[in-house]
């Protein structure tokens, strides 16, 4: 059998000999570590590590290894083929330029990611994830109608179940999830939002931006949690604007900002990259 591409990703307790113990336990099994990362957290105590590697040895003899090793050591752990592509579900509105992007970038071999369909609840992007060739599914939330919603989210678990959805990307999908949806998705549904200093909710913030003369804007990728806008973040951007900057310019150049914050995030959780350290994350990059 030929090596493949493998990832490794693992916490515990922070102790001595884990990391002998892990690359130890790899090498036995003739495994060549391609990347080693490692950090441990001086608030929590607990010891994050990230290894990719490429082995021959089958899913079963590896597991079991790392087994032995997990418990010794009370390690959670994942180990996954990254030659695997997650799959993923795109959320989207009527915004469409992080869900252009995410498309592109998944055609052009760029994301590690297969988009196995877009869902939303209006019907504005529909031809662009036609042009893409992925299957856009048409779910209607109305405002304000909780039967709506209840029927939205239904459906909307029902694709992750039927396409074997990994991850889902809120590509600035204008619909707040329930607390129930957020508790299902946990830790595998990315959001993006506008971040400014001082911060602007509600509708056109952009244009309140330009009112408060802001000199930076910017956009945060993070977890779905049931506190709005307020889950572990994965990557933030920031873009220094002026006074010689109009509301449309700031829409702009925030929507360049978002794409790539956004792409950043989803490339990095696909890769295995982003570890969950309470209500933050460790990112190895």
């Amino acid at each position: 059998m030929s090596a493949r591409p493998r990832v490794l990703t693992l916490s515990c307790p922070d102790r001595p000999g884990i990391v002998h113990a892990v690359t130890g336990s790899l090498v036995a099994l003739d495994a060549n570590i391609t990347e080693s990362q490692q950090y441990g957290d001086p608030d929590t105590g607990l010891f994050f590590m990230r290894v990719a590697f490429d082995a021959a040895a089958s899913d079963e003899a590896l597991r079991e290894t790392v087994g032995v090793v997990a418990a010794r050591f009370g390690l959670t752990w994942d180990l996954r083929d990254a030659a695997e592509r997650v799959r993923t579900l795109v959320l989207c509105s009527k915004q469409g330029h992080c869900l252009n992007d995410l498309l592109f970038r998944h055609r052009s071999g760029d994301l590690p990611v297969d988009v196995v369909g877009v869902v939303s609840n209006h019907t504005d992007l529909a031809p662009l994830a036609e042009f893409y060739g992925v299957p856009f599914h048409h779910v209607p939330v109305t405002t304000g109608d909780a039967a709506s919603k209840e029927a939205g989210e239904a459906r909307l678990l029902e694709l992750v179940a039927q396409l074997d959805v990994e991850l889902v990307v809120l590509a600035r999908y204008m619909q707040i999830l329930s607390d129930a949806l957020c508790r299902e998705l946990s830790g595998r549904a990315i959001n993006i939002h506008h971040s400014f200093l001082p911060s602007f909710k509600g509708a056109r913030p952009y244009h309140q931006a330009h009112a408060r003369g802001v000199k930076i804007i910017g956009a945060t990728a993070h977890y779905v949690t049931a506190d709005l806008d307020e889950g572990p973040i994965i990557e933030q951007e920031i873009e220094r604007v002026d006074h010689r900057h109009t509301p449309s310019e700031l829409v702009r150049l925030g929507q360049d900002v978002e794409a790539r914050t956004l792409a950043r995030a989803v490339r990095w959780h696909a890769e295995h990259r982003v570890l969950l350290d309470g209500h933050r994350t460790v990112v190895f990059r």
